[in-house]
């Protein structure tokens, strides 16, 4: 039996002004790449804050087996664009995420990691480019090998294709499901665009006003979707 990684059990969340999550149990599995949906104001970013313990439950748990140190969270922000002017080069700002008080400086072994994840992410042959000049994929990616620099256990994608084009979009997720298949990288990946939900993910969580919804992305269909919205 696949081992469990994250658990929710009677999570409730509330705002001083509206309650947002209501009751939320879900066991999220190693290897899993979950797909949540829902319209905005469900609390799709709510969850995510505190999976990434920005945010505090009004009630229930939210545990990381065996506990959280062992599960080591990556996360891929919504698209930001960065100003064409930027001076750090896709290289240096994947590495940031090894910054270190009083040294400005990589070793060899984070250097050799950084190499890593620039290959495993496609971004190799263009590393010493711009960060700013780089094409709205490609900043994306380098968000994507920033968040996978320190080998996360769980990967999070907050609405990450938001504002790309298709054929970006389309890159992106192929290279997240390619590390989930072969790494067995557990992925939870926020968004709006069902045809994506359907595509990439093995399992989906709906969340609507007061309740939400889960299965098997199988079962995610239009009608379906139809229905919750309407509930």
């Amino acid at each position: 039996m696949t081992e469990s990684i994250l658990q929710l059990k009677h999570l409730f969340f509330a705002f001083p002004d509206k309650q947002v999550l209501n009751d939320l149990n879900y066991d999220l599995k190693r290897g899993d790449f979950l797909s949540i949906v829902g319209e905005n104001g469900v609390g799709k970013t709510t969850l995510m804050r505190l999976i990434l313990q920005d945010l505090k439950p009004s009630s229930g748990t939210l545990d990381f087996l065996p506990n959280r140190q062992a599960v080591p969270v990556g996360y891929v922000p919504q698209f930001r664009n960065v100003d064409a002017e930027y001076p750090l080069s896709i290289q240096d700002f994947v590495g940031l995420n090894f910054a270190k008080i009083g040294l400005p400086w990589l070793t060899a072994k984070e250097r050799r990691r950084v190499n890593e994840i620039l290959t495993e992410t496609k971004l190799f042959d263009i590393r010493r480019r711009p960060l700013g000049q780089a094409s709205g994929g490609e900043k994306q990616k380098a968000y994507l090998a920033q968040a996978l620099l320190d080998r996360p256990r769980l990967l999070i994608l907050d609405e990450s294709t938001a504002s790309l084009d298709p054929i970006a979009k389309t890159e992106l997720l192929d290279l997240v499901k390619q590390i989930n298949e072969n790494q067995q990288l557990t992925v939870i990946f926020v968004t709006h665009d069902i045809p994506l939900a359907r595509r990439y993910g093995d399992h989906y969580l709906f969340l609507s006003p007061g309740h939400y919804e889960a299965g098997n992305i199988s079962e995610l269909t239009n009608e379906k979707v139809g229905a919750m919205n309407n509930a």
